[in-house]
């Protein structure tokens, strides 16, 4: 593998769960308002401080409105009844992330189905590598989650800015166990581009045939993979 290819792997492997920056205790001991209603879970404060007028986009130093909070703590009730009491779904905070691929990135599956069913867009494109929750997933191995945002038709050919696709992460940041595995056969069985390749020109196929991932290079093969 080139150089560079490696280096780059490396550097990426676990990025998603670093960028995104989940709120600190001190800084959840410091919230007022509804950023400390949402940190907390509390319903009713969360409903008597809308009903009274606050503002149910205001920020933390960070850029995350109450519902980012609710949904980094996996506060499950608060982000519905945030949704349900009009915050936007759809927010970027400072690294550019939405609930939507914060719960993917956590693997958070009823939190997920609560950003979508809130209105959540899977197309969205988030984060500073200008990906989507389904690449991000990808990464991961979260392969229930990414039937879910396939399912609410994320976008399954999106090249981020590192050109690398959703199948592309699932082989070069995976390991090719069960999970990324999986997560490729999802993304195949749905219709994803078999021979979309790398920045340097390396298809999905070879990738998966220099790491030695069998199963992987079968599913693509019999894809028509190239």
């Amino acid at each position: 593998m080139h150089v560079l290819a490696v280096l780059l792997i490396a550097l990426v492997t676990a990025l998603p769960a670093f960028a995104q920056i989940a709120p600190t205790e001190t800084e959840v001991r410091a919230y007022s308002g509804l950023h400390a209603a949402a940190a907390r879970g509390d319903i009713a404060k969360i409903e008597k401080r809308i009903a009274t007028g606050e503002a149910k986009e205001a920020v933390d130093s960070r850029q995350r409105t109450p519902l980012h909070v609710a949904v980094y703590l996996k506060k499950h009730d608060a982000a519905r009844a945030l949704i349900r009491l009009g915050a936007d779904p759809n927010k970027l905070e400072a690294d550019r992330y939405d609930i939507i691929t914060i719960a993917a990135v956590a693997n958070d599956v009823p939190m997920l189905r609560i950003a979508i069913e809130g209105g959540g867009n899977a197309k969205a494109v988030t984060s500073r590598y200008d990906g989507t929750a389904l690449i991000a997933a990808a990464h991961l191995g979260h392969a229930e989650v990414v039937r879910m945002l396939i399912a609410a038709k994320a976008p399954l050919d999106h090249v981020n800015n590192l050109k690398w696709t959703a199948l592309i992460e699932s082989i070069v940041l995976g390991d090719g166990g069960k999970n990324h595995t999986e997560t490729l056969r999802a993304l195949v069985e749905a219709g994803a581009d078999v021979n979309i390749p790398d920045g340097s020109g390396a298809t999905p196929l070879k990738l998966a045939k220099g790491r030695g991932y069998r199963e992987m290079v079968a599913i693509l093969e019999r894809a028509g993979a190239k």
